[in-house]
This record gives C-alpha cells, structure tokens and sequence, in this order.
C-alpha cells in the first residue's frame, strides 16, 4: 500500500548475496577494494603535495580526482561492508538522502575533473606557449572550484527532487545504496516530473562533460601530433573506462528485470573504476613512480 512521506523512515537496500557462506567473501573483498582505492589515492595526494616537480597544472588535477575517488568511493562502500558485517539492509530516509546528495557530489566532480583535465590536455598539446599563461594556478583553482559548485548544485536538484515526492509505494531500493535514479521509481505520485527533474540534470552532466573531452582530443589528433596523443592515454582509458561502467550501469538498472544484476554494474563504476583509475595513473607515469 502506497505510504506517505511522513510514515517512511527506512529503506530497505539490495542484498547482493542471499547465501550466508559468501558473505565473509564479500565483506573482505569489498574492504581490501576500499583500501587499496583510499590508501592509494592517498598516496597520490602526499606525492603531488610533496614533490615540486609535480606542481602542475596536471598533476594538481590529478590530486583533486584522487580526493574525488576517495569520497566517491566513502560514500557507498563502508556502509555496505557494515550492513554485510550485520545481516542489516537497513537504511533511514535521512541516510539515504545524504548518502544520494554525497554520491552527486563526488560523482559530478569526478565527471567534471575529467572534462577540466582533457582540457589541460588540449592547451598543453595544441597551445603549448601560451600554456603558462592560461592554464595559471588562479584559473586551475577556479575551475576545481566551478567542477564543485556544479556537483553540489546538481545533488541540491537530486535531494530537491526526493522532497517532492509525498507518498512511495514501495520501500525496497534495488541496488545497494541510495541510487539517485531508483529513488523516483519507488515514488507514487507524478513520477514522469520527478523522472524528468532527475534525468535531465545527469544528461547534463553526462553529455556536456563528454563532448568537451571528445572536442579535445580530436583537436589533439587534428593537430598531427600523434606521438603528443599517447601522453594522453592514462586520461583516455580513466574516461572510457568511468563512462562505460557508469552508463552501462544505468541502462543495466532501467532494462534488467534481475536488480543483482544492475547491483553488479554499479558495483563496477562506484568500487572497481576508483580503485582502477590509482592503477592507471601511477603505472603509466613515471613522474608518480618516482615521486612515489
């Protein structure tokens, strides 16, 4: 029976396994995951603050992702090992509205340091004199700032959006955190607005960002230096590899009918991909490897 907004003080979160023996597994394996991402990342910040040679344009938005991915990745994975821990699904409707507001938040910022990064890219490819002059630390701090600003404005729409619904029809969230794209499924009322409220401020996020980076980069190959490109690849596999998982997370949660397994591929772009993104960027560079 559809229940008013004022009756709902929990939700229940998707277990990802009923069997009792694979739990321990899960748990471990979802921590060693967390802590590779978080020490790793971790690691990164200290080597870019600590080596001058590093305090760069480049590398100062590369800090800024790996704080990105560290509470991107916060923001899910601790309570999940905890409700594993305690054979609880269990989340209140306060959690749940942080937990959504945080997961925008740093999911936005990490969308919007790739786009701002594809662009140090491009000026230091295709403008490389008048690189100092733009890219200049008070413009690097403005657009970190500005990827902010845009992130906690589109997770205030998403927290906006989940105060307007006044009535939920179910309880049960098929997937293992506050997904800001299940919330409105779950709602009773008018859930084409609340879709339309939701969907269009993540197609902005999702179509703008992108074709700033694919502007960049076929600007980098029309410029003819293809071996300036393959400086670039870390970046372009920490891209595709963050948009490929994040859409076919979301397509996989609107068309499966098994919620698991929509569960299994946001698994992939909030846990796997931050966890990835430390690998990718301290194997292929050898500035990190030694500052490390």
């Amino acid at each position: 029976d559809p229940r008013n907004r004022t009756d709902v003080s929990e939700f229940l979160l998707l277990e990802l396994s009923e069997d009792p023996e694979l739990q321990p597994v899960l748990a471990g394996l979802f921590l060693s995951m967390y802590l590779v991402t978080v020490l790793g990342n971790l690691l990164i910040i200290l080597a870019v603050s600590s080596d001058s040679h590093l305090h760069t344009p480049m590398y100062f938005f590369l800090s800024n992702l790996s704080l990105a991915d560290i509470g991107f990745t916060s923001t899910t994975v601790p309570k999940v090992i905890v409700d594993i821990q305690s054979h609880s699904r269990v989340i209140s409707y306060v959690g749940c509205l942080t937990q959504m507001s945080l997961f925008a938040i740093f999911g936005g910022m990490e969308v919007m340091l790739l786009s701002v990064t594809a662009y140090d890219r491009f000026v230091a490819i295709c403008c490389p004199l008048y690189y100092p002059v733009i890219m200049n630390p008070r413009f690097c701090a403005f657009l970190v700032l500005l990827s902010f600003f845009l992130s906690l404005l589109d997770s205030q729409l998403h927290n906006w959006t989940a105060l307007q619904m006044t009535c939920f029809k179910d309880v049960e969230i098929p997937n293992f955190f506050c997904d800001p794209s299940q919330l409105p499924n779950l709602a009773c009322c008018d859930t084409f607005t609340n879709n339309i409220v939701m969907y269009f401020p993540a197609a902005i996020f999702g179509f703008l960002p992108i074709s700033g980076i694919l502007f960049s980069y076929y600007k980098i190959v029309s410029s003819a230096l293809y071996k300036a490109f393959s400086t670039c690849g870390s970046h372009l596999s920490v891209v595709c590899l963050f948009y490929g998982t994040g859409v076919g997370g979301y397509l996989s949660s609107d068309v499966s009918s098994y919620p698991r397994k929509g569960a299994v591929a946001s698994v992939m772009y909030t846990v796997v991909t931050s966890m990835l993104n430390l690998f990718i960027y301290s194997l292929r560079n050898r500035d990190i490897q030694s500052a490390l």
